[in-house]
């Protein structure tokens, strides 16, 4: 018996880019996207994005290391999801620090922006507090953000070794 493997996304020149469909569960009565479901959508593109880039965020809070959080979210709406739309979300890394990271994601249908959000999240330990994230999470984000990172997909698997490329992520 064949098992599907989970839908992911793929990186390209810096940008993260996962694909979804919706569904009637993300619409309301009108057929049409309830609000709160962009920042489900943004949350698994960002839980594929540290997927991709090797980053096992389960291994890393069973062993007490910690995780990331959000500690920021701004969204603001610019038109309508409707029932059976493609929507592709991306996700691009503007500002990487010790603790925190901030990204920019876009959900689209085609060329239109549907959804826009900054979101800012943090790395905290088991206890709930900031603490400096791991040095190669660090880096795995820094080569997004400089764009040392051209791609990156399933098929090539997890970030080994970073690839030269053109400065900044457009």
């Amino acid at each position: 018996m064949a098992i599907p493997e989970p839908s992911c996304g793929a990186i390209d020149l810096g940008v993260h880019r996962y694909a979804l469909r919706v569904y009637y569960e993300d619409t309301d009565a009108g057929g049409i996207v309830y609000h709160a479901n962009y920042l489900r959508w943004f949350e698994r593109a960002r839980s594929d994005l540290l997927e991709l880039l090797g980053i096992d965020q389960r291994a890393a809070l069973e062993s007490g290391e910690g995780l990331y959080t959000v500690a920021e979210a701004s969204l603001r709406y610019r038109a309508p999801a409707r029932l059976g739309d493609a929507v592709v979300i991306e996700t691009f890394p503007e500002t990487v620090g010790r603790v925190a990271c901030t990204l920019r994601q876009v959900a689209r249908r085609g060329e239109t922006r549907l959804c826009e959000a900054i979101v800012k999240v943090g790395f905290i330990g088991p206890d709930g507090r900031p603490r400096k994230q791991p040095a190669a999470w660090q880096h795995a984000f820094d080569s997004l953000v400089d764009g040392r990172m051209l791609s990156q997909s399933p098929a090539t698997g997890p970030v080994s070794g970073l690839e030269s490329g053109p400065e900044g992520l457009e």
